[in-house]
Protein backbone atom coordinates (compact mmCIF):
# COMPACT_ATOMS: atom_id res chain seq x y z
CA UNK A 1 0.00 0.00 0.00
CA UNK A 2 2.91 2.36 0.72
CA UNK A 3 4.38 1.72 -2.74
CA UNK A 4 1.04 2.50 -4.42
CA UNK A 5 0.63 5.72 -2.40
CA UNK A 6 4.16 6.79 -3.31
CA UNK A 7 3.40 6.17 -7.01
CA UNK A 8 0.36 8.46 -6.90
CA UNK A 9 2.37 11.16 -5.12
CA UNK A 10 5.03 11.08 -7.85
CA UNK A 11 2.51 11.17 -10.73
CA UNK A 12 2.66 14.40 -12.78
CA UNK A 13 -0.76 16.07 -12.61
CA UNK A 14 0.20 18.97 -14.89
CA UNK A 15 -2.40 19.54 -17.60
CA UNK A 16 -1.58 19.86 -21.29
CA UNK A 17 -2.42 23.57 -21.15
CA UNK A 18 -0.02 24.16 -18.26
CA UNK A 19 2.73 22.28 -20.07
CA UNK A 20 2.25 24.39 -23.17
CA UNK A 21 2.31 27.63 -21.18
CA UNK A 22 5.45 26.50 -19.42
CA UNK A 23 7.16 25.99 -22.78
CA UNK A 24 6.00 29.43 -23.93
CA UNK A 25 7.35 31.10 -20.76
CA UNK A 26 10.66 29.30 -21.19
CA UNK A 27 10.93 30.35 -24.81
CA UNK A 28 10.22 33.99 -23.91
CA UNK A 29 12.92 33.98 -21.23
CA UNK A 30 15.52 32.46 -23.54
CA UNK A 31 16.24 35.26 -26.03
CA UNK A 32 17.70 34.13 -29.33
CA UNK A 33 18.85 35.92 -32.44
CA UNK A 34 16.34 36.11 -35.25
CA UNK A 35 17.30 33.34 -37.71
CA UNK A 36 15.76 35.34 -40.58
CA UNK A 37 16.66 38.97 -39.85
CA UNK A 38 15.94 40.28 -43.35
CA UNK A 39 12.79 38.30 -44.01
CA UNK A 40 10.45 41.31 -43.85
CA UNK A 41 12.52 43.22 -46.40
CA UNK A 42 12.42 40.45 -48.99
CA UNK A 43 9.83 40.75 -51.79
CA UNK A 44 6.77 38.53 -51.45
CA UNK A 45 6.72 37.77 -55.18
CA UNK A 46 9.41 37.31 -57.76
CA UNK A 47 10.07 40.45 -59.79
CA UNK A 48 8.42 40.41 -63.23
CA UNK A 49 10.59 40.04 -66.28
CA UNK A 50 11.59 43.23 -68.05
CA UNK A 51 9.64 42.33 -71.18
CA UNK A 52 6.52 41.22 -69.24
CA UNK A 53 3.50 43.37 -70.15
CA UNK A 54 0.92 44.18 -67.47
CA UNK A 55 -1.99 43.73 -69.88
CA UNK A 56 -0.86 40.21 -70.72
CA UNK A 57 -0.12 39.34 -67.09
CA UNK A 58 -3.55 40.52 -65.95
CA UNK A 59 -5.35 38.71 -68.78
CA UNK A 60 -3.59 35.42 -68.03
CA UNK A 61 -4.27 35.59 -64.29
CA UNK A 62 -7.86 36.78 -64.78
CA UNK A 63 -8.65 33.96 -67.22
CA UNK A 64 -7.09 31.47 -64.79
CA UNK A 65 -9.75 32.37 -62.18
CA UNK A 66 -12.65 31.94 -64.65
CA UNK A 67 -12.88 35.60 -65.62
CA UNK A 68 -13.69 36.61 -69.22
CA UNK A 69 -11.41 39.20 -70.79
CA UNK A 70 -11.86 41.38 -73.88
CA UNK A 71 -9.27 43.90 -75.08
CA UNK A 72 -10.61 46.82 -77.15
CA UNK A 73 -8.60 49.39 -79.06
CA UNK A 74 -11.31 52.06 -78.84
CA UNK A 75 -14.89 52.73 -77.73
CA UNK A 76 -16.37 51.63 -81.07
CA UNK A 77 -14.78 48.19 -80.77
CA UNK A 78 -15.93 48.04 -77.15
CA UNK A 79 -19.57 48.80 -78.08
CA UNK A 80 -19.48 46.31 -80.94
CA UNK A 81 -18.19 43.59 -78.61
CA UNK A 82 -20.78 44.47 -75.99
CA UNK A 83 -23.63 44.43 -78.54
CA UNK A 84 -22.57 41.05 -79.89
CA UNK A 85 -22.30 39.62 -76.40
CA UNK A 86 -25.71 40.98 -75.33
CA UNK A 87 -27.33 39.62 -78.49
CA UNK A 88 -25.70 36.22 -78.02
CA UNK A 89 -26.73 36.01 -74.34
CA UNK A 90 -30.15 37.67 -74.91
CA UNK A 91 -29.55 40.31 -72.23
CA UNK A 92 -32.32 42.88 -71.92
CA UNK A 93 -31.91 44.35 -68.44
CA UNK A 94 -28.48 45.97 -68.26
CA UNK A 95 -28.09 48.40 -65.37
CA UNK A 96 -25.60 51.26 -65.51
CA UNK A 97 -25.56 54.05 -62.90
CA UNK A 98 -22.19 55.73 -63.45
CA UNK A 99 -22.34 58.97 -65.51
CA UNK A 100 -19.06 58.36 -67.36
CA UNK A 101 -20.28 54.97 -68.52
CA UNK A 102 -23.70 56.33 -69.40
CA UNK A 103 -22.12 58.93 -71.69
CA UNK A 104 -20.39 56.19 -73.67
CA UNK A 105 -23.56 54.12 -73.98
CA UNK A 106 -25.72 57.11 -74.89
CA UNK A 107 -23.25 58.23 -77.55
CA UNK A 108 -23.95 55.00 -79.40
CA UNK A 109 -27.61 54.76 -78.30
CA UNK A 110 -27.05 51.59 -76.31
CA UNK A 111 -30.10 50.83 -74.09
CA UNK A 112 -29.63 50.54 -70.34
CA UNK A 113 -31.43 51.11 -67.03
CA UNK A 114 -30.26 54.25 -65.22
CA UNK A 115 -32.41 53.72 -62.10
CA UNK A 116 -33.01 50.73 -59.84
CA UNK A 117 -36.50 50.10 -61.23
CA UNK A 118 -37.17 46.31 -61.35
CA UNK A 119 -33.64 45.81 -60.02
CA UNK A 120 -34.62 42.39 -58.72
CA UNK A 121 -34.80 41.33 -62.39
CA UNK A 122 -31.39 42.75 -63.34
CA UNK A 123 -29.37 40.56 -65.67
CA UNK A 124 -26.19 42.63 -65.92
CA UNK A 125 -24.46 45.16 -63.68
CA UNK A 126 -22.15 47.48 -65.60
CA UNK A 127 -19.49 49.41 -63.64
CA UNK A 128 -16.12 51.08 -63.75
CA UNK A 129 -13.29 50.13 -61.37
CA UNK A 130 -10.46 51.73 -59.42
CA UNK A 131 -7.62 49.53 -60.69
CA UNK A 132 -6.68 46.18 -62.20
CA UNK A 133 -4.07 44.23 -60.26
CA UNK A 134 -2.00 42.28 -62.79
CA UNK A 135 -0.19 40.06 -60.28
CA UNK A 136 -3.29 38.04 -59.36
CA UNK A 137 -5.87 39.11 -61.94
CA UNK A 138 -7.95 41.07 -59.44
CA UNK A 139 -10.27 44.04 -59.91
CA UNK A 140 -10.14 46.78 -57.29
CA UNK A 141 -13.57 48.31 -56.64
CA UNK A 142 -14.94 50.94 -54.30
CA UNK A 143 -18.30 52.48 -53.47
CA UNK A 144 -17.16 55.98 -54.46
CA UNK A 145 -19.04 55.94 -57.76
CA UNK A 146 -22.77 55.93 -58.43
CA UNK A 147 -22.69 52.14 -58.75
CA UNK A 148 -22.29 51.96 -54.97
CA UNK A 149 -22.15 48.54 -53.39
CA UNK A 150 -25.06 46.77 -55.09
CA UNK A 151 -24.39 46.88 -58.81
CA UNK A 152 -21.26 44.73 -58.70
CA UNK A 153 -22.84 42.12 -56.42
CA UNK A 154 -26.53 41.53 -57.11
CA UNK A 155 -26.89 40.91 -60.90
CA UNK A 156 -25.76 37.45 -62.08
CA UNK A 157 -23.37 39.05 -64.59
CA UNK A 158 -20.91 41.83 -63.76
CA UNK A 159 -19.22 43.76 -66.58
CA UNK A 160 -16.31 46.08 -65.80
CA UNK A 161 -14.93 48.70 -68.15
CA UNK A 162 -11.31 49.52 -67.38
CA UNK A 163 -8.45 51.38 -69.01
CA UNK A 164 -4.81 50.41 -69.49
CA UNK A 165 -3.83 53.41 -67.35
CA UNK A 166 -5.50 51.64 -64.40
CA UNK A 167 -3.26 48.57 -64.63
CA UNK A 168 -0.91 48.12 -61.67
CA UNK A 169 1.44 45.32 -60.72
CA UNK A 170 0.53 44.70 -57.06
CA UNK A 171 -2.09 45.60 -54.48
CA UNK A 172 0.19 48.20 -52.92
CA UNK A 173 0.32 49.98 -56.27
CA UNK A 174 -3.48 49.90 -56.42
CA UNK A 175 -3.74 51.49 -52.97
CA UNK A 176 -1.28 54.17 -54.09
CA UNK A 177 -3.63 54.99 -56.97
CA UNK A 178 -6.47 55.31 -54.48
CA UNK A 179 -4.44 57.56 -52.19
CA UNK A 180 -3.44 59.77 -55.09
CA UNK A 181 -7.06 59.98 -56.26
CA UNK A 182 -8.91 60.46 -52.96
CA UNK A 183 -6.27 61.63 -50.47
CA UNK A 184 -7.70 61.56 -46.95
CA UNK A 185 -11.27 61.06 -48.23
CA UNK A 186 -10.94 57.35 -49.03
CA UNK A 187 -14.15 55.46 -49.88
CA UNK A 188 -15.78 53.58 -47.02
CA UNK A 189 -15.72 50.36 -49.04
CA UNK A 190 -12.68 49.16 -50.98
CA UNK A 191 -12.53 45.57 -52.18
CA UNK A 192 -10.76 43.34 -54.66
CA UNK A 193 -12.64 40.83 -56.79
CA UNK A 194 -10.75 37.87 -58.19
CA UNK A 195 -12.98 36.04 -60.65
CA UNK A 196 -16.69 35.23 -60.26
CA UNK A 197 -18.16 34.51 -56.84
CA UNK A 198 -17.40 30.94 -55.78
CA UNK A 199 -17.58 28.47 -52.91
CA UNK A 200 -16.57 24.87 -52.27
CA UNK A 201 -18.21 24.56 -48.84
CA UNK A 202 -20.64 21.86 -49.93
CA UNK A 203 -18.85 18.53 -50.35
CA UNK A 204 -15.78 20.42 -51.67
CA UNK A 205 -17.53 20.93 -55.01
CA UNK A 206 -16.70 24.27 -56.65
CA UNK A 207 -19.83 26.31 -57.36
CA UNK A 208 -19.71 29.64 -59.21
CA UNK A 209 -22.16 32.41 -58.40
CA UNK A 210 -22.71 31.35 -54.81
CA UNK A 211 -22.58 34.77 -53.13
CA UNK A 212 -22.49 37.14 -56.11
CA UNK A 213 -22.16 37.26 -59.91
CA UNK A 214 -21.76 33.97 -61.71
CA UNK A 215 -19.91 35.61 -64.60
CA UNK A 216 -17.37 38.42 -64.57
CA UNK A 217 -16.23 40.29 -67.69
CA UNK A 218 -13.48 42.87 -68.06
CA UNK A 219 -13.43 45.04 -71.16
CA UNK A 220 -10.02 46.72 -71.26
CA UNK A 221 -9.75 49.90 -73.31
CA UNK A 222 -6.46 51.31 -74.49
CA UNK A 223 -6.13 54.67 -72.80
Amino acid sequence: MQIVALFFCMKDNTTSKEKMLKKVRKALLERRDNPYPNQEDLPLYAQPKEDEILEVMFAEEFLAVSGQFVFCEDEIQFLESLLNLAEERKWHKIYCWEPDLQKILEQYEYPYYETDKDFDQAEVGFTLCEALVARNGSIMLSNAGMAGRRLSIYPPVHIVLAYTSQLVLDLKDGFKLLNDKYGKRLPSMITTVTGPSRTADIEKTLVLGAHGPKELFVFLLDG
